[in-house]
């Protein structure tokens, strides 16, 4: 297995298959912090709302909405940049409705996402029309992680339970 250097740029994680790596600790009772695999990056505090947590950070539904707002936006923009349509701005919005499954479970039942680019020029100008079009079709095929939650992703969990410093043996659930 190949481990990412701490140095290792956002354009060649983004560029080349490998693995990628967050650790998160537990602070207090819902309250975590996520660690990345790049020194330079904060940790970012991840609780749940409410009675659960205290609400001091977004939960990882929220964090799920805007990695898939993000990528989305990213891909756009980069289409865009490389087709040369000139972009001054670009904003996303991410909608989402939890709701319960067969099993009366909560899940992220859908999200919706606009993405509103501000482009400079007159609509239609020198072109541009047609590049845009071309990556209206295309942006959302090259987002890494709209299209794996699409398809659904493979989570192999392993509990490892530690007893007074003792690590015992290994229980493993797949979903």
């Amino acid at each position: 297995m190949r481990w990412l250097a701490p140095t290792t740029t956002c354009r060649e994680v983004a560029m080349s298959p490998g693995p990628l790596r967050v650790d998160i600790e537990q602070r207090d009772r819902f309250r975590f912090d996520v660690v990345f695999d790049d020194e330079r990056w904060s940790p970012v505090v991840v609780d749940e709302p409410e009675p659960l947590g205290t609400g001091a950070g977004p939960n990882a539904a929220r964090l799920l909405a805007a990695a898939v707002g993000n990528c989305l936006a990213a891909s756009l923009f980069l289409c865009m940049d490389k087709a040369r349509v000139p972009v001054t701005d670009l904003r996303a919005r991410v909608e989402g409705v939890i709701d319960r499954n067969e099993e009366g479970r909560f899940r992220i039942a859908s999200l919706d996402v606009t993405i509103v680019p501000t482009l400079d020029g007159e609509e239609g100008g020198e072109g541009d029309s047609p590049r845009l079009a071309r990556c209206i079709d295309i942006f959302e095929d090259f987002c890494i992680v709209t299209q794996s939650v699409r398809k659904g992703i493979e989570v192999d969990v392993k509990v490892e339970p530690v007893w007074g410093g003792r690590e015992e043996e290994t229980l493993v659930a797949t979903s």
